[in-house]
């Protein structure tokens, strides 16, 4: 079947219906290098229409030397996809600055050609802003551990002083003890609750199935926060474990749930979806070092709520940043710690339709030259 004859077809016009509903710009390039197919936010990428990209090649539209065509000859001799982040394609005819994202995977219906799509919206960026939240939870390590020892030692004695008045006080006085009783046990919770911040122990790794993380925290949800609410699963069961701690990683995904759960509210429509994939080719360096770390595990709690405000997105992950009304803003920053710990980042993402939190982790491998472990990689 050739391209000419599948664009002739009827799924071939479904197909370009689909494809330009998808909100990144989508080209396939043929054996010889012309674009073959363009969908509307290519269009609009490239600055002209189907029918005149389908006159030129990828090498004419995009700058000299790009990295571009170097994954597409790649992709093509290799028949595997490829994902690549922050590639240049600036140029006159795109624009001055064009920062973009790629995935590029082979077309096994038509041999030699190449599908490639664009996102202007590069994962160093993301992973910039794990930088940001990693360093605003080191700010509240050190506070935690000044409010550990500046301040719960004198609510103590403040507790101790309320509890005595309360026993020669009147009615009326008794209640203004029981106050202030209350609001040094809540001060003091909120401070316990900071010390898990000052927590720099090294983390206990080994290998760990997501998903019976996922089945515990949503056994939890189910019978407390979010019985009203449906959860559904779309999980690749074909995962390696996550190279992680158990209970750290129930503590992650049990905030995010509970995140979502508040998102949704009382709304009867409301769902949450709990996703595992495998996504090849997403690394990252780790400062101060050559290596680059791949972080192939993408877990995700994605809910139908209204979404996160545009204004608080970007500090979404810093503490005491909430908008719940009697909340702290220390459980997405937590999140952010603990991810952050395990060599992983967490970003999210949303529309007016809904949020998505999405980790990244590394997979567990084996060390062969750890004579103590067992074939599963555990210790005695």
């Amino acid at each position: 079947m050739t391209i000419a004859q599948a664009q002739n077809s009827g799924v071939a016009d479904a197909a370009q219906v689909l494809l330009n509903t998808i909100r990144r710009p989508v080209i396939m390039v043929d054996p010889d290098g012309f674009i073959s197919f363009a969908n509307a936010d290519a269009e609009d990428f490239f600055r002209s229409s189907a029918a005149m990209l389908a006159r030129n090649t990828l090498s004419k539209l995009i700058p000299f030397g790009s990295p571009l065509l170097t994954l597409v000859d790649q992709v093509r001799e290799r028949r595997a996809p490829v994902n690549e982040y922050r590639v240049d394609v600036s140029s006159p005819r795109l624009g001055i600055e064009k920062m973009v994202d790629l995935y590029v995977a082979p077309v096994p219906e038509f041999p030699g050609s190449v599908v490639v799509m664009f996102q202007e919206r590069s994962m160093a960026d993301k992973i910039d802003r794990q930088m940001t939240h990693r360093g605003a939870a080191r700010s509240v390590t050190g506070l935690a551990a000044m409010l550990a020892h500046e301040i719960k030692n004198p609510l103590s004695g403040i507790r101790g002083a309320a509890q005595l008045l309360e026993q020669s006080a009147s009615d009326e006085d008794r209640a203004l003890t029981r106050l202030i009783t209350d609001e040094t046990d809540r001060i003091v919770a909120l401070v316990d609750r900071m010390e898990v911040f000052s927590d720099e122990r090294p983390i206990d790794r080994y290998p760990v199935n997501i998903h019976v993380v996922l089945d515990h925290v949503k056994a939890i949800a189910r019978n407390g926060f979010a019985n009203k609410i449906k959860i559904f699963e779309d999980y690749d069961p074909s995962l390696p474990p996550v190279y992680a701690n158990r209970d750290q990683l129930i503590q992650v995904f049990l905030n995010l749930v509970k995140n979502a759960a508040e998102a949704v509210g009382s709304d009867p429509l409301g769902e949450i979806v709990l996703s595992t994939a495998f996504r090849p080719g997403i690394r990252m360096s780790v400062p101060g070092t050559q290596e680059r770390v791949s972080l192939p595990l993408e877990f995700c709690v994605h809910d139908n709520g209204p979404g996160v405000s545009e204004d608080i997105l970007p500090i979404l992950f810093d503490p005491f940043i909430t908008t719940k009304p009697n909340g702290s803003g220390l459980g997405l920053a937590l999140v952010a710690k603990i991810v952050g710990e395990h060599g992983g980042i967490v970003e999210c993402e949303t529309t007016p339709r809904g949020t998505t939190f999405r980790v990244l982790m590394p997979a567990w491998k084996e060390l062969p030259t750890d004579p103590g472990a067992d074939s599963e990689g555990n210790r005695p």
